[in-house]
């Protein structure tokens, strides 16, 4: 079976990670084929809206260690054709329709859509605290959620859906069997406006969102090169070994006071 499935119903466009047994991790393929959906949609005139989802009982579990541990690429590698939904330059509105766990990767997925359905009992987490990566500050979530919030976000905290949906970052919470038919509702009040408002409002609603700016882009990455990188795989290697990583931190104990500030040069 294909790793990303797509079903048309009219103008709505269903895109379903498709590896059940993996909790869908996204592994090379998987992106792949992600990004051949989300061009085939962004390309069709006669698709408006998009449906994310996924098989099984998760969402996205996020980046599929295994494979990047193998390949020797910490975040997994990317395809070869730009993501029109990754990369910001999806003009038409995406409806995550979430229906298990979301950690990690699998969290930004769900923060990129515009709109959120989600099964009760749902977890969400930013795994890259754990995995010696800063916890997620460029998917936007610090930006876009109240300081406490987004600090236990960036942590490693868990947050189910209900608490979610009561600080707003979820529209509606449902029973498993009420998702799709939520979300395609979701989908259809959307058909329902002037196409130009429709496209023109979800353009003007994400441009006035908080976003990342290039210098802390800049800091980050210098920050990456603070720590002692050989984390970065030990976190990885303990993990698919289910064993606990042994951390090495710093490669100078006085590094942990010599943090890089968005002043340094």
């Amino acid at each position: 079976m294909a790793v990303v499935e797509t079903e048309r119903h009219g103008q709505v466009f269903v895109v379903r990670m498709n590896r059940p047994e993996r909790l869908n991790a996204l592994n090379h393929e998987m992106r792949t084929m992600l990004s051949e959906a989300w061009n085939e949609f962004r390309h069709d005139d006669g698709l408006e809206v998009a449906i994310f989802t996924g098989s099984g009982r998760g969402f996205c579990a996020g980046e599929d260690m295994k494979e990047s541990l193998a390949d020797g690429a910490p975040g997994g590698r990317r395809p070869a054709k730009a993501d029109p939904f990754m990369d910001g330059t999806l003009e038409k509105p995406v409806i995550a329709a979430v229906n298990g766990f979301a950690m990690g990767g699998g969290f930004m997925l769900v923060e990129r859509t515009d709109l959120r359905v989600a099964v009760r009992n749902t977890l969400f987490e930013v795994s890259e605290a754990k995995r010696w990566l800063l916890g997620g500050y460029n998917h936007g979530h610090i930006a876009n959620l109240p300081y406490p919030i987004a600090m236990e976000m960036a942590l490693g905290f868990r947050f189910t859906s209900e608490r979610f949906y009561e600080i707003g970052f979820v529209n509606r919470l449902v029973e498993p069997d009420e998702l799709m038919p939520t979300a395609m509702s979701m989908a259809e009040h959307l058909l329902t406006l002037p196409p130009a408002s429709r496209v023109n409002t979800v353009h003007m609603m994400r441009l006035m969102r908080p976003r990342v700016t290039e210098d802390y882009e800049d800091l980050a990455k210098k920050l990456h090169d603070h720590g002692d990188k050989g984390d970065l795989m030990e976190s990885r290697a303990a993990f698919a070994d289910k064993r606990k990583p042994e951390f090495k931190g710093w490669h100078d104990p006085q590094d942990r006071y010599r943090l890089p500030t968005l002043d340094a040069t």
